[in-house]
């Protein structure tokens, strides 16, 4: 569907239009340590962060959101995930490891480095950015985050969140 068309609802004043833009290409490492089998070794994908966009209310040029004024999430990734390693808080040797060798790693800790955890963090770093950076028109209506090229995962929230 074109940025902009709106989704079929049965009620006009519900109406929603959506877009989405994707970053690709981005290069972090994580390990699950609580995996079984070799994900609990320390790898790295390149990874593709599709944010689908949402809104009631176009903007004055008729967009949902602006791609190119979208710099402020492109740099938040260039800042936090370019070559970084993302750890779990409850991974057991997260804090050695950052102690015993800081210059090693970019580290970015979060809940759950699985790829529906990082989903799950990236929309709840990104929404509430564009919504500040809208005014409140627009939000992220979900995340996909593609592992390489072969898996992925979204997030969204379970309600509505416009």
């Amino acid at each position: 569907m074109p940025c902009g068309m709106p989704l079929a609802s049965p009620n006009p004043s519900l109406r929603m239009f959506t877009c989405s833009k994707t970053y690709r290409d981005i290069p972090f490492a994580h390990r699950q340590h609580r995996h079984e089998g070799h994900c609990a070794f320390l790898h790295g994908h390149n990874w593709a962060i599709e944010i689908e966009f949402g809104c009631e209310r176009l903007d004055a040029r008729g967009f949902v959101v602006d791609f190119g004024g979208l710099g402020f999430l492109k740099q938040w990734i260039a800042d936090n995930l370019d070559h970084a390693c993302l750890f779990a808080k409850s991974d057991p040797v997260r804090a050695q490891l950052l102690k015993d060798y800081p210059k090693l790693f970019r580290p970015l800790v979060i809940e759950s480095v699985s790829t529906e955890g990082i989903a799950q963090h990236l929309f709840e770093t990104f929404d509430p950015m564009v919504r500040k950076e809208t005014e409140g028109r627009a939000w992220v209506r979900q995340i996909i985050l593609h592992e390489d090229t072969k898996n992925k995962a979204s997030y969204q929230p379970a309600a509505r969140h416009g």
